[in-house]
């Protein structure tokens, strides 16, 4: 889930204006979950249908 979208119960705020302490670390937690950790859920799906595509493509290649 990307932090952007996420609300503070602490303060109300965005978590990614980081108004309080709990937002900057909150969003300093949610930058550090590595490197598929910011993607989206859209960027997500993409990413799966071109694996999809290239392992399609190559079986396609090794049968010719």
């Amino acid at each position: 889930m990307t932090y952007d979208r996420l609300v503070c119960a602490n303060c109300a705020a965005p978590v990614a204006e980081g108004r309080c302490a709990v937002c900057r670390a909150n969003r300093e937690r949610l930058k550090e979950e590595g490197p598929l950790g910011g993607l989206t859920p859209a960027m997500l799906l993409t990413l799966l249908i071109a694996l999809v595509a290239a392992v399609a493509l190559l079986a396609a290649l090794q049968t010719a």
